[in-house]
């Protein structure tokens, strides 16, 4: 709760500045996004930036086990996110295999194609 207040404040102190929201890791499980909507509203875009466990585990500095579980984690809780923005909303994954100058000229894409 403390966080999507935060997010609220944050957003609403911006609105007549911007034409949207970068909202980076939020929500993490469909309850998040349940309450994000109820509050605050309905996105208008999602991007998933959807790679391989093992392109995950090689951006991690954590030792294997450690890695392993957390995208283990990871999957089970966002399937269910991308299953529910993909039946609710405009839900565009974004090919995160590449280099990361890569990856941000796919999400700039993406971005300007649902601008226009």
């Amino acid at each position: 709760g403390i966080v999507l207040e935060l997010l609220k404040e944050a957003m609403v102190s911006k609105l007549g500045d911007t034409k949207g929201f970068l909202i980076d890791g939020y929500p993490q499980e469909l309850k998040d996004a349940e309450e994000f909507e109820s509050k605050i509203g309905e996105p208008k875009l999602v991007l998933c930036l959807d790679c391989s466990a093992e392109t995950m585990s090689s951006q991690s500095s954590e030792n294997t086990e450690t890695t392993e579980d957390r995208i283990e984690s990871y999957y089970q809780a966002s399937n269910p996110l991308i299953a529910y923005y993909e039946s609710r909303t405009q839900l565009c994954k974004v090919d995160a295999e590449g280099t990361q100058e890569d990856v941000f000229l796919e999400i700039c894409k993406t971005i300007d194609s649902f601008l226009k």
